[in-house]
């Protein structure tokens, strides 16, 4: 049995990966003075949701790696996978 929050079928740690890479990237990209502002990161991270929300993309594709992310947890006798 896989706890709650396992990464291998928990949607939002997916998602939540998401959001940390593409803003981590966009903080990297400004001014070094401007890197350590709290409304900079603020407005990053609304920037970055509202796109997802608007992503359908993003979330169909999430829908359909759950087959494969059960095979893969059923390949891997209920252990941890790549996922």
């Amino acid at each position: 049995m896989w706890p709650g929050n396992s990464p291998d079928l928990n949607a939002a740690e997916r998602i939540g990966s998401i959001l940390k890479d593409e803003v981590e990237t966009r903080m990297l990209s400004e001014a070094r003075d401007d890197r350590h502002r709290e409304e900079t990161l603020k407005n990053h991270i609304c920037d970055v949701l509202e796109n997802m929300e608007t992503n359908t993309e993003l979330f169909e594709n999430l829908l359909c790696s759950y087959p494969s992310r059960l095979q893969a947890i059923r390949k891997a006798n209920g252990r941890h996978t790549d996922y």
